[in-house]
């Protein structure tokens, strides 16, 4: 009789140690080990160490070739794999791997990088079982698998491990855990696993329901036309009908939000295509594990006027934990949901803080008894020139990490500008940037900053060595950069950080001509920028170009009061060669302001009292949207340039107005006295205001193009990188990519990276990252 022998008899059986790094801990990366490895017919085991996760296989040479490849192939969707090693044991698999194949608990240690997973929306799956009377998880606002659920709001530290995270107080009952230990079950070492038995449950407050009956005093409330406090994932939430009038200046005013749009959650994709005008684009970043907040043009229809405050875009998202699924199936109508917080608080996410501060201003609080340890606002993007481009980077992306392109030599902590904050923590070739925490205005948002960077750089196991900064001195984030030794702390110019993250974000390499349009940014002759055009690397840049001056007459009076901007263009436009607009046909927009206040003004403009210069393409919009009658007082930081742009669309495309660029001092200005002068002559003649917004967008995508072409023939560089919060504008930014493109350009547009101040210390940490490594001698290759 013939033996027959096995494969793994035949080949020698080998033992491999793969440590694997990215975001693999919190998305099921364990459990997928296992099954991978018993299909492929491997011995050994799988654990979480530090950052990373470790797997000891053994089997013979094919097997492990087979699961080496399809480690990274058939991974997790939510994962993401920066990297895998694999190394040989130097002695035979037999003597140190027993049978089959186990997943092990964690261990400290391991890589000094860590990836905490972002929170993750509810998947199909868990969502079938909400909804299935039959399943023991029927209507639980707390299910979740290794595919969704909370993950960095609940994380203590790493490795992922149940009891690092707030789910550690609740003891899984007999049915969890035996799902829990189930190599065949979807929640195998799911973390947050849970059920009614033995998981979080909801509370109604000021009345005390429980559980179901808490949800339904909520539900009865919203359909009364209440107001109530909702705890989410990241924290607490004000929410109400959508088209309820009344219910929705409610929420306006406890929140002390006069006029900022606010954002709508509706049931299912469709709810939000018969409210916005949706492309392909929009419903991918709808759909998404993210479930953003998706800008789009609003279509008419259900929604109480008060929600957009006249403006032609709404915010829409999708439900994206099982309570939110609850209340809009339950509901059967658009929610208004925004943050829980008055308007430059941060948002509230302490249970108490919630009844003592939400409680008065609500018909009641809907609360649970799973703490939230990482505020969270949610993710803000839209679609601009049919890419995605990122709005507010929180929810859902944060705190994935991002690459640098040259590495940091030492930890660097960046820590952004004042308004839109975050923070970045570099460390070797990645970048982990915070979540959105606000305007820096308060001591209140300050502390919640401080706190959210605590806990980054514990999770983290990180100390920094070095401090990036904003140059301006009096930003609350410079003022904490200055407790640092002044040998450790990297100054870093406002609008140079602005491009450098679009150009990090897209690995940029060599030089590229930057252009940076936004509000304001201390400049390094001592005016302030905001329309600049630069050659720049990651170590240094020279600007080359920049929108003509005007004064800010008050300082920051300017800033909230466009009609103030429109007076320092009317009568202290910088001298170019050409007058600015005339008095004359600016005569609405004088008859309009209070007598004293123009002559004050003018009296400050002549003498330079507290009137500083600036060089700002948002502040530009702000006096075009004065002279236009569209808007002489911000109520919330660009609310003149977002109606002007509303105007535009409402009136479509049409040619640019009158512009020219000019060399001044060895740099190329736009002068917009030209463009100026015939906006009020044209509103002089009776023009469609519309039709002189929409001229005015043209113009400046025209003159962008040409600033861009004068710079490319001085250094051949062809790379435009744009950023600076002017370019949240989509009719803009689709404008100057447009012209761009036609030009010859490679334009590129922050995507990932918010283009507004969210993005500066993205931005700050590439160019500390390089100034250091170049000063080190271990530079990677960024032209500069």
């Amino acid at each position: 009789m013939t033996s027959v022998r096995t494969r793994e008899e035949t080949d020698e059986i080998e033992l491999w140690r793969f440590e694997v790094r990215g975001t693999v801990q919190g998305v099921g990366f364990r459990p997928f080990v296992y099954r991978l490895a018993t299909a492929c017919g491997l011995r050994g085991d799988v654990r979480n160490s530090g950052g990373i996760v470790v797997i000891n296989a053994a089997g013979a040479r094919p097997a492990l070739d087979d699961f080496a490849a399809r480690l990274v192939a058939e991974a997790p969707r939510q994962a993401s794999v920066t990297g895998v090693t694999s190394v040989a044991a130097s002695r035979p698999a037999e003597a140190v791997v027993p049978a089959g194949f186990a997943v092990l608990g964690s261990a400290s240690g391991g890589s000094p990088t860590r990836d905490v997973p972002p929170d993750l929306a509810t998947c199909a799956d868990c969502l079938g079982e909400l909804f299935d009377p039959g399943d023991r998880r029927y209507r639980y606002p707390f299910v979740n698998c290794t595919a969704c659920g909370p993950r960095a709001t609940i994380i203590a530290g790493l490795p992922y491990d149940r009891e690092r995270t707030t789910m550690g107080a609740f003891v899984m009952c007999p049915a969890c855990a035996a799902e829990y230990r189930d190599p065949a079950d979807r929640r195998f070492h799911a973390e947050p696993v849970a059920c009614p038995a033995c998981g979080p449950s909801l509370a109604w407050y000021p009345s005390g329901e429980q559980g179901e009956d808490a949800l339904a005093a909520a539900e009865a409330a919203l359909r009364d036309g209440g107001v109530i406090a909702v705890k989410g994932i990241g924290g607490y939430q004000l929410v109400c009908d959508a088209t309820d009038p009344g219910a929705v200046e409610r929420v306006r005013a406890a929140k002390g939000r006069e006029g900022k749009p606010l954002a709508v959650m509706v049931p299912d994709v469709a709810y939000a295509c018969a409210l916005a005008a949706l492309a392909v684009t929009d419903v991918g970043l709808l759909t998404s594990p993210a479930r953003p907040i998706v800008l789009a043009p609003r279509r008419r229809g259900t929604l109480a006027p008060q929600v957009c405050d006249g403006l032609p875009d709404v915010g829409v998202f999708l439900p994206y934990s099982p309570l939110h699924h609850l209340l809009l199936r339950d509901l059967a109508r658009p929610l208004v949901v925004t943050s829980g917080n008055r308007a430059d608080s941060p948002m509230v996410i302490d249970d108490d803080a919630a009844r003592r501060l939400l409680g008065p201003v609500t018909d009641g609080v809907l609360s649970h008894d799973r703490p939230v340890l990482a505020r969270y606002d949610d993710s803000v993007v839209r679609a601009v020139a049919g890419r995605p481009s990122t709005v507010r980077r929180a929810r859902g992306y944060v705190p994935a990490p991002l690459p640098l392109p040259v590495a940091a030599p030492e930890p660097i902590l960046a820590l952004g500008a004042q308004l839109k904050h975050t923070f970045t923590v570099a460390n070797g070739g990645r970048a982990v940037v915070g979540p959105h925490t606000g305007d820096l205005e308060n001591a209140e948002t300050f502390a919640a900053f401080e706190r959210s960077l605590e806990r980054c750089l514990r999770v983290e196991d990180v100390q920094p060595a070095y401090v990036a900064h904003d140059l301006h001195p009096e930003y609350l984030s410079s003022k904490h950069a200055a407790r640092w030794p002044a040998g450790r702390r990297i100054a870093v110019q406002h609008h140079h950080a602005h491009v450098a993250a679009t150009a990090a974000e897209h690995g940029v390499r060599g030089p590229f001509l930057g252009v940076a349009y936004d509000g304001l940014g201390l400049g390094d002759d001592g005016t302030f920028w905001g329309g600049e055009i630069m050659l720049a690397t990651y170590t240094a840049y020279r600007r080359l170009g920049r929108f003509s001056r005007a004064p800010l007459c008050g300082g920051a009076v300017a800033v909230r009061r466009p009609a103030r901007m429109a007076l320092g263009y009317v009568f202290g436009a910088e001298p170019l060669g050409e007058s600015g607009p005339d008095p004359e046909l600016a005569a609405d927009l004088l008859a309009r302001l209070p007598r004293r206040e123009v002559a004050v003004a003018r009296r400050m403009i002549d003498r330079g009292v507290n009137s500083p210069l600036a060089s700002s393409a948002g502040r530009l919009f702000d006096a075009v949207a004065a002279l236009l009658g569209i808007c002489d007082d911000n109520r919330y930081e660009g609310e003149a340039a977002m109606r002007l742009e509303a105007a535009a669309m409402r009136h479509g495309d049409t040619d640019p107005l009158a512009w020219r660029v000019v060399r001044r001092d060895g740099q190329w200005v736009y002068d917009a006295a030209p463009t100026l002068r015939e906006v009020v002559q044209a509103r002089a003649d009776g023009r469609p205001i519309g039709g002189i917004a929409a001229a005015f967008h043209q113009t400046l995508a025209a003159a962008t193009a040409v600033l861009c072409e004068r710079a490319a023939t001085e250094t051949g560089v062809g790379t435009v990188c744009l950023s600076g919060g002017v370019f949240q504008n989509r009719t803009l930014a689709t404008a100057v990519v447009t012209a761009l493109e036609r030009a010859g350009f490679t334009a590129l547009l922050g995507e990932r990276i918010p283009v507004n101040d969210g993005g500066i210390s993205y931005g700050q940490a590439a160019i500390a990252a390089a100034r250091l490594a170049a000063a080190d001698g271990s530079r990677g290759p960024d032209g500069g």
